[in-house]
């Protein structure tokens, strides 16, 4: 049996070291893209209920159009995955 020589080892050592694993970086990179359309889509609904309300959360305004009541869960299936939506509840004037 021949032994290893040492390029053969510190080869063998820069293969252990450096491995890519491409199923977690899609998987990481998959999450970073579902998290940025959750995060676009939920800063999109919030800036709409701002519109509609003629102020922004918390804001007490004069020319404050209508309220807000918290938000309920919506899921949505994307290319991405899965994200969930905060959408703004907007309470039922008679």
């Amino acid at each position: 049996m021949k032994a290893k020589s040492r390029k053969d080892v510190a080869s063998s050592v820069v293969k252990n070291i450096v491995s890519i694993d491409e199923g977690k970086i899609q998987s990481h990179v998959t999450g970073i893209v579902r998290s940025t359309v959750e995060e676009t889509l939920n800063g999109l609904l919030d800036a709409e209920a701002d519109r509609l309300c003629g102020a922004g959360k918390y804001e007490r305004s004069e020319s404050r159009k209508d309220t807000r009541a918290g938000h309920y869960d919506r899921k949505l299936q994307t290319q991405a995955g899965e994200v969930v939506l905060k959408v703004p509840n907007r309470p039922q004037r008679a």
